[in-house]
């Protein structure tokens, strides 16, 4: 199982069909969230997954959304439960700061899995919000 950090144009057409694939496979299958997933933002974005046989296993994207801030979003296991979460975030965050150099990174966490970022070093910065129906709220992670 690889680890793989790819802006858009770098990525094979066969890493954006299983990126998407997986994104659908979590969100709209799995959580049953109806909403556009191809929202312009993946042109701009870092991708960071790991890929095992050809598939994409986890995944996550970060883009700028402030001149020294990153937004990591997306981001998803297909396996619950064995760390793999945990490495990629770990791994994301590492990429990010080599690649992009961003003072904060932020991310609208579903509310069920803020102890998830916590263990990271996000904190909890706005009150619960509804984001396509699910409790989210507003983590940063000061770098």
């Amino acid at each position: 199982m690889g680890f793989v950090s790819k802006y858009f144009d770098e990525l094979t057409t066969r890493e954006l069909y299983e990126i998407l694939k997986a994104r659908a496979e979590i969100f709209v299958v799995e959580q049953k969230c109806m909403y556009n997933d191809m929202d312009d933002k993946d042109y701009d974005s870092l991708h960071f997954f790991y890929e095992d046989g050809g598939r994409v296993t986890a995944y996550l994207r970060s883009f700028f959304i402030e001149p020294n801030v990153v937004k990591m979003g997306r981001v998803l296991t297909l396996h619950h439960g064995t760390g793999m979460g945990g490495r990629l975030l770990k791994e994301g965050i590492t990429q990010i700061r080599e690649k992009q150099h961003p003072e904060r990174i932020v991310i609208h966490a579903q509310c069920y899995a803020v102890g998830f970022y916590e263990r990271a070093g996000f904190a909890v910065c706005s009150e619960p919000f509804s984001e396509e129906g699910m409790p989210h709220v507003r983590m940063e992670l000061e770098l």
